[in-house]
């Protein structure tokens, strides 16, 4: 263990105080409260864990959960059986056929897509929902199965209070700009490329 000497605990006290002070500041600065706009997205994994760990810390506040899954088919995920083990307080509507390249079918595509966002809409009209998740909505307006304008003035229109996060790669210029908050996960490594198979409890 490293030996500190008194003067260098001194200056990491004053030095931790003025940040505190600072930190104290900025913090006491921020008033407004507010349903966020939340997006995830870039080519790193992580974008919907993301999303459902905010679900975690919502049902940890006792606020009601929705999840709309846009794209992923009835796959039989870690966190859906985690999430619905909250009952009444978790609703979760996996509204996807299965990634594209499965279905090979365009209209149908479309469809299942306009099946999800009335779905959505239907989740973001509930009083009692404090946040909803729209998985994968990114991907369903990359190739174009939503119009993209409604989407947003549809997101604009929510409760003042409503918070909704949406995942998946490429997010549109224009709902980023629209978004309060965006993230972008970047991918350094993925086991996928050394032949790593999806594994339950990592991918699923």
């Amino acid at each position: 263990m490293k030996e500190i000497d008194e003067r260098e605990a001194d200056r990491h006290r004053r030095k931790m105080e003025n940040r505190k002070a600072v930190q104290d500041a900025e913090v006491a600065s921020k008033t407004l409260e507010k349903g966020l706009l939340i997006v995830n997205t870039g080519p790193g994994k992580g974008k919907s864990t993301a999303a459902f760990g905010l679900a975690l810390r919502m049902l940890g506040h006792g606020r009601k959960v929705a999840v709309v899954q846009f794209i992923k088919g009835a796959w039989d995920t870690g966190e859906r059986v985690a999430l619905e083990a909250f009952g009444e307080r978790v609703i979760w509507h996996t509204m996807g056929e299965g990634f594209t390249w499965d279905t090979q079918d365009l209209k149908r595509d479309v469809a299942a897509a306009g099946r999800a966002w009335e779905k959505a809409r239907e989740m973001m009209a509930l009083p009692d929902v404090g946040l909803v998740i729209l998985d994968e909505l990114n991907i369903a307006l990359r190739y174009d199965y939503l119009d993209l304008n409604r989407v947003i003035a549809d997101l604009a229109a929510r409760r003042e209070d409503l918070h909704v996060i949406l995942t998946g790669r490429n997010a549109k210029p224009a709902l980023i700009e629209a978004a309060d908050m965006v993230t972008e996960m970047t991918l350094v490594k993925h086991h996928f490329k050394a032949g790593v198979k999806a594994q339950a409890g990592i991918e699923f």
